[in-house]
């Protein structure tokens, strides 16, 4: 269920609703000739004002954040999720990679041809984790801002669910991008 859900569900049943977290935007301002290449991955990237990247980054950073409307985040946060990172990359039917995720996948149950119900699956969670401020910071530098974030599915095999967790990149205008669908438990 994703945030909005949560406040209407509380007030239809008279609970307290749950938290809303403050956004931000932040804003690379150049001031002379040079340019942070950290800073510029991170202008216009939005992120929840109590998990944002160290500011200053660094000495004589001009960076700042301006606040952000939730009904924007809500309304304009996106995820992108790439088939190729269930197909070919985690079942890996060729064997290419050496990291064998594929296998505790398919001791969950999935298989190769789940792949594309894991990448709506994921996408969709990744996305109401986001929006409802349910990350960690992970590496910054001048790639851009990491993430992660924890899933959870069903099991395939027997009853019950997995949780693991999903790795992330931060782009601008609330883009979030899934690097890896496994990065741990």
């Amino acid at each position: 269920m994703g945030i909005l859900e949560d406040i209407f569900t509380a007030a239809l049943w008279g609970r307290e609703p749950p938290a809303v977290p403050d956004w931000v935007e932040w804003i690379h301002i150049s001031k002379g000739m040079t340019h942070c290449e950290v800073c510029l991955k991170l202008d216009k990237c939005w992120f929840v004002d109590e998990n944002k990247p160290l500011l200053p980054q660094h000495p004589y950073c001009h960076c700042t954040v301006n606040p952000l409307p939730l009904s924007r985040v809500l309304n304009e946060a996106q995820s992108e999720c790439r088939l190729s990172k269930f197909n070919p990359y985690l079942f890996d039917p060729e064997s290419c990679y050496k990291h064998k995720k594929g296998v505790m996948f398919e001791s969950w149950g999935y298989s190769i041809e789940d792949s594309e119900w894991l990448r709506q699956e994921i996408k969709k969670q990744g996305l109401e984790k986001y929006v409802a401020g349910e990350y960690m910071l992970g590496v910054l530098d001048e790639r851009g801002q990491r993430i992660s974030m924890r899933i959870e599915l069903p099991r395939r095999d027997k009853e019950g669910t997995v949780s693991f967790i999903t790795g992330w990149m931060i782009y601008p205008n609330g883009l979030i991008q899934l690097t890896t669908p496994y990065g741990g438990k």
